[in-house]
């Protein structure tokens, strides 16, 4: 919301009311209540009358601040509220409360300092001033209604459809907001607010916190998520369901400004030592995502949307794609494995699909692939269902009480109200008859058009704009928890288009509609991006683009992009995405790709592990793992896979001269890159610009790192990952050791620790904890390497230099969990 005209003049028909002069300040258990009086008091006439903010400063656990403005405290709290800390404790908090002239609390190195007057206040973390609410920066406003008319809310088909909207109320003269800004630092950047299509640093924008189906190449977003990562070394969420509206450096440069309708605002200041950190720290408060089931990180082949199909079609692509090495472990089935006109019936089209049991199972049992249907929370009113939901009341209402509708995607479609038990059960239940069909996994469509004027829910305390961004929580999290009953812990994925704040809980995601276009292709990768800053820590794309058909260029650098993501799918709407359609070169290099994959999901799966536990984005910006480096802070074209793997999409067809950029440090070539037989180093910092063969994506690792690849062909990503691993190790940084934890497959469990140290005459690898099964070593050094003696393994080669592609081998020998490698390294210049 915009409250200014310029920076000195206030809109006609706005009154604001600042937090001028701090008044009291106490402490009330193990939080500082600060009152805060919007005119200065000069004599006791002045405290005749507010408004008067209630400004609670808290810590719900280390290195977070939380921050509570009230206005009038006798309003009801707008609900469902979001959840905090729904699947971890919270660390204990050692907070420090001062009272007196200058009010502070402290928690894990942050430091919250108020300034009585005039009110202000600075986040602090180990001394260093992070960021500043400056005077007349924390206020309510009094906003008349005209200029409430373009946010999200206002604007969206949900408000002026005739049908969705059809007996509208008058409009109130003026709308109260209240509001909070932010300094914004020279320099300083801000990313996330969920999965936002458009330039992936968010200065100079608007972002309204409001989720619609917009597609990929506009400013709306399937997944808004109110919180923000600042380069400054902070988040910020705000704690509130409905609609937020930010301002980041766009009505006031140096401000990054949010504001809501309503009484009370609360956020929550994140600090972290690095943005890991930080994206722990808020995991912690919002949730940590449920770990994927390893069969999950193979490939999803669709039927695509409008495509012609039946189990003639199924069997041809699994057909196809097994006989050119392209094992599908996740066949899709999109909408039309239905009836046309009757989305959601949860009933197999009988014509395309005679005996689904049975035909299930035939693939199941032939392909070895797991089965997903896509299903979404709306009801066309000619569902075999629809009666029934409309009599029982399981669908949201219009006030008048009756069933909310309209034609949008379904005719005369319905909404099923996720608030109301028994709607829920009967949801369930139709899930629950899917799997016993022999379904693994459901693609939870759609939930972003959910109405919020002149509705009611079953649960009527719950407020229409909160619910708008919650209702997909709502919805996931039936979906999640259904599929967890039958296939426990560990078992349940789907595959969402829509979520909010916590939906980082019920993996996976994707992008959403997206053309075939290379522009498409970077907005979804912006998208991703934005969304990993968000907490989200999985994401998925349509890989060839949704809308249109690719050209055969677009589709084979795409599907680089797409099995370098943590979850690969082919998905169209009108064409197929079958390999074959773009040619048998294409299929030969998604073999190439797929079985790549496959061998990385040692690590793939150990960054699963983290990021279930910790909260850490697997496909993250170059800046999370980079900060430092203020190049970083802008890259939007590539991407760091875990800690070790870079990779940088090429945009552009075979005579495209791509650029990108690598940090300081060694980096060696993943892939070769230019067809050498030689494993390629470049020492950044440094842009590197180069065309690349179509067969080929810019991947490098990252100096130190200890790669744990599978064996090669195994044609699928879930088998024993602890079994015939090769350790690769990119010039170990001599004096320092580095650890890399194998998982076995099986959940969280890790069935092996391996630590590596080095220094100037030997290498040594050693599995501290578990037991690996027919393992090796795989050495990466400076050019020209010397190999002085092996013990514990057998020197795969003849090892005199380093110069062929894939290092220096060596093949542990049985039983033994320690390789010592003694060499001589005569470094040259790279």
């Amino acid at each position: 919301m915009r409250f200014n005209d310029g920076y000195w003049l206030i809109k006609d028909g706005v009154k604001p009311y600042y937090g001028l002069q701090l008044v009291k300040s106490v402490e009330i258990d193990d939080s500082l209540h600060l009152q805060v009086s919007s005119k200065p008091i000069r004599h006791r006439g002045d405290t005749l009358a507010g408004p008067v903010f209630d400004v609670k400063f808290h810590s719900p656990t280390e290195g977070i601040i939380g921050v509570r403005i009230t206005h009038f405290k006798g309003i009801r709290p707008v609900t469902p509220e979001i959840p905090l800390f729904p699947n971890a404790t919270p660390e204990p908090s050692n907070v420090s409360i001062s009272i007196g002239e200058k009010p502070s609390i402290s928690t894990g190195g942050l430091t919250a300092a108020i300034n009585p007057k005039p009110y202000s206040f600075t986040f602090s973390a180990n001394n260093r001033v992070i960021t500043t609410c400056h005077p007349k920066s924390q206020f309510i406003a009094d906003v008349a209604h005209r200029w409430t008319t373009t946010s999200a809310s206002s604007t969206t088909c949900l408000a002026n459809d005739i049908s969705a909207n059809p007996y509208r109320t008058p409009e109130p003269a003026t709308v109260r907001y209240i509001a909070q800004e932010f300094n914004v630092s020279p320099g300083e950047k801000f990313y996330g607010f969920g999965e936002q299509f458009g330039a992936f640093v968010k200065n100079g924008q608007r972002i309204d916190i409001w989720n619609q189906d917009g597609g990929t190449a506009s400013e709306q977003a399937y997944k808004c998520v109110p919180f923000y990562f600042s380069t400054a070394g902070y988040g910020l969420f705000v704690n509130h369901p409905g609609e937020v509206e930010f301002e980041v450096g766009s009505e006031k440069v140096s401000r990054v400004a949010i504001s809501i309708r309503g009484e009370q605002l609360e956020y929550f200041f994140i600090s972290g030592s690095t943005p890991l950190e930080v994206l722990s720290r808020y995991t912690l408060l919002t949730g940590r995502p449920a770990l994927p089931p390893l069969w999950t990180f193979g490939l999803w082949l669709s039927t695509s949307f409008l495509t012609d199909y039946g189990t003639e079609t199924v069997t041809g692509f699994l057909e196809g794609m097994k006989q050119r090495n392209c094992d599908v472990r996740v066949f899709h089935l999109d909408c039309f494995w239905m009836k046309q006109y009757e989305w959601c019936s949860f009933t197999f089209d009988p014509e395309n699909f005679p005996n689904p049991a049975e035909y299930l199972s035939s693939i199941k049992e032939k392909y070895g692939v797991k089965i997903c249907l896509w299903i979404n929370p709306y009801i066309s009113q000619f569902s075999p269902l629809f009666d029934e939901a409309a009599r029982e009341g399981y669908f949201i209402k219009r006030t008048n009480g009756d069933v909310w509708q309209w034609d949008l995607w379904q005719p005369g479609l319905a909404i099923v109200d996720m608030t109301n038990p028994a709607a829920r059960q009967w949801y369930k239940s139709k899930l629950v008859a899917l799997m016993d069909l022999g379904v693994d996994s459901f693609k939870t469509d759609f939930a972003e058009r959910i109405p919020h004027m002149n509705i009611k829910y079953h649960e009527d305390k719950y407020d229409s704009y909160a619910m708008h961004n919650m209702y997909t929580i709502m919805y996931n999290q039936l979906v999640h928890e259904t599929l967890e009953e039958r296939y426990g812990k560990g078992g349940a994925v789907v595959f969402a288009r829509s979520s909010f704040a916590g939906g980082q809980r019920f993996p996976t995601h994707w992008g959403g509609d997206v053309e075939s276009t290379f522009e498409g292709m970077a907005e979804t990768l912006r998208g991703g991006l934005s969304l990993t800053l968000s907490g989200f820590a999985f994401t998925s794309h349509d890989i060839g683009g949704f809308e249109g058909t690719p050209p055969a260029h677009v589709y084979i650098r795409w599907l680089a992009y797409g099995l370098f993501s943590s979850h690969s799918r082919l998905h169209g709407s009108e064409s197929y995405r079958v390999p074959w359609v773009y040619g048998e070169e294409a299929a030969r290099i998604l073999a190439k790709y797929l079985n790549a994959k496959h061998r990385l999901m040692p690590y793939i799966y150990a960054q699963a592990i983290a990021a279930h536990r910790l909260g850490y984005p697997i496909q993250r910006a170059m800046l999370v793992d980079f900060i430092d480096d203020r190049t970083a802070h802008c890259l939007d074209q590539q991407y760091m896979l875990g800690p070790s793997l870079l990779f940088a999409p090429v945009f552009g067809d075979d005579n495209h001269e791509t650029e990108y950029y690598l940090p300081a440090g060694t980096w060696t070539a993943y892939t070769p890159l230019l067809g050498s037989g030689k494993p390629r180093v470049v020492r950044g910092p440094r842009w590197v610009k180069e065309v690349v063969p179509l067969s080929e994506i810019p991947a490098y690792v990252r100096a130190g790192s200890v790669l744990a690849l599978g064996p090669s062909d195994m044609k699928k990503p879930d088998y024993n990952l602890a079994e015939g691993v090769e350790l690769r190790l990119y010039h170990p940084e001599l004096g320092k050791t580095a650890a890399c934890e194998i998982p076995s497959g099986h959940g969280a469990e890790i069935a092996a620790t391996v630590t590596v140290t080095s220094d100037e005459s030997q290498v040594v690898v050693k599995v501290v904890q578990g037991s690996l099964g027919g393992w090796g070593v795989r050495l990466f050094e400076d050019p020209t390497l010397k190999i002085d003696g092996v013990v514990g393994a057998t020197l795969d080669g003849s090892g005199e230099e380093c110069v062929n592609h894939g290092g220096i081998l060596f093949r542990a020998d049985s039983g033994v969990t320690e390789v010592i490698i003694r060499r001589t390294i005569n470094p040259v210049t790279v």
